[in-house]
């Protein structure tokens, strides 16, 4: 158990027994402080303050007390990815991912995020960490002084985080010459590996992501023209895969996050955006031939799909890309509490451009920051972040 004492604040393991109820108080504190006329989203862990870690393979979650007070948390989950090393070599390394950060407001300036942070920083440390990384919006100030300036992280890599509405009153219409097909968990395994390995970020443990229970599936696009042939081993003795593809065509897999955690609108919108939202909703429902895309009701909490491991091939892969889009948007209509699709995907990434999103709801730039926890690793952090993103990056589900 770690416990560091700093300025009267001890730092110590989360205790699920002691620490729900106040974890749960302190998160609803952070997210509702703010002027009275904008608006928050504020997370519902559903009982279950370690839901957004507890499918990494190691994880854990610190708070920090004082007085008996609860007056902040972090958490943090370990994996195995490829990551590029010296001279644009690619290897794996084990990194951290830092995510959850929150202090009271009244406890803010007085270096109780710092002091988690560094705590956390001991435990990959002692867990053979080589990096440690974290994602924030390039908006956000506070949290860029601290980590960037304060804490030596640097800044590493811009995802977009793309948003799709979902609408309950129509489904989409999907080109009839694509035919869509479900992979197996083994297939699926097979063409990540043989394809997406040297993505960065790309994890060690893919089938144990891919076979989680949160995993609904993997689908591909491609033409009809063209036919599919099941990924294969040429031969047991050699191990070597054989496969012969569409010249065309398209993957993503489905993570429902709905199940792990939603999420709850709080504040005040301006009057012109619910005017805008109902009138939208209405002209989808009753003239759908207009095609007019509708912001779902927000009022109850409400969860979300995460698109992830989207991968295309092909000059003509554009389409494919969007119907397989379009498919995880009908798929999640059936779910009562889905009303959004949302993906993130790396700045240099082809399929970027072809996923449909609203620029309203989306991020187009997600900011990473990344430190190395050992001196053997600087050279290969300096390498990396001088040099601009050559390979597509694998957002891990399991970090959302």
């Amino acid at each position: 158990m770690v416990q560091v004492l700093y300025r009267e604040v001890k730092i110590r393991s989360y205790d699920g027994e002691k620490d729900r109820a106040r974890v749960e108080e302190l998160e609803r504190g952070c997210e509702i402080v703010g002027p009275a006329d904008r608006v928050f989203l504020f997370t519902d862990t559903l009982g279950d303050p370690i839901c957004r870690i507890r499918n990494s393979p190691s994880f854990y979650m610190l708070v920090a007390e004082s007085d008996n007070e609860l007056v902040g948390v972090i958490q943090g989950s370990i994996k195995l990815v490829t990551m590029a090393r010296l001279h644009g070599n690619l290897g794996l390394a084990r990194v951290g991912y830092i995510l959850g950060l929150r202090v009271a407001p009244h406890h803010r300036r007085q270096g109780v995020g710092s002091t988690l942070v560094r705590s956390l920083e001991q435990w990959f440390v002692s867990n053979h960490v080589e990096f440690a990384y974290m994602a924030t919006d390039k908006e956000n100030k506070a949290s860029i002084k601290l980590f960037v300036d304060s804490l030596g992280y640097v800044k590493f890599r811009t995802p977009a985080i793309l948003v799709n509405p979902v609408s309950p009153y129509r489904a989409l219409h999907l080109p009839s010459h694509v035919e869509i097909k479900k992979l197996g968990t083994k297939e699926a395994k097979l063409l990540y590996q043989k394809f997406m390995s040297s993505a960065e970020f790309f994890p060690s443990d893919i089938d144990n992501i891919l076979e989680n229970r949160l995993s609904l599936g993997t689908w591909v696009a491609y033409y009809k023209r063209e036919a599919w042939e099941d990924i294969r081993y040429e031969s047991l003795s050699t191990g070597l895969e054989y496969w012969r593809g569409p010249r065309d065509w398209a993957m993503v897999s489905v993570w429902n996050s709905a199940e792990v955690f939603k999420l709850r609108v709080q504040g005040r919108a301006p009057l012109s955006c619910l005017i805008y939202t109902k009138s939208c909703r209405l002209m989808d429902r009753f003239f759908p031939c207009f095609k007019v895309p509708a912001i779902p009701d927000f009022v109850d909490p409400f969860g979300f799909y995460f698109m992830y491991g989207m991968h295309c091939e092909g000059k003509s892969s554009a389409l494919l890309v969007r119907t397989l889009c379009q498919f995880v948007r009908n798929m999640a209509r059936k779910s009562k509490d889905c009303k959004l699709v949302v993906t993130e995907i790396g700045a240099r990434d082809v399929a970027r451009l072809h996923i449909p999103h609203w620029k309203l709801l989306s991020c187009p730039e997600d900011l990473w920051c990344i430190k190395a926890l050992n001196n053997e690793e600087q050279s290969s952090l300096q390498e990396i972040t001088r040099s601009p993103p050559t390979r597509a990056l694998f957002v891990d589900p399991r970090d959302v």
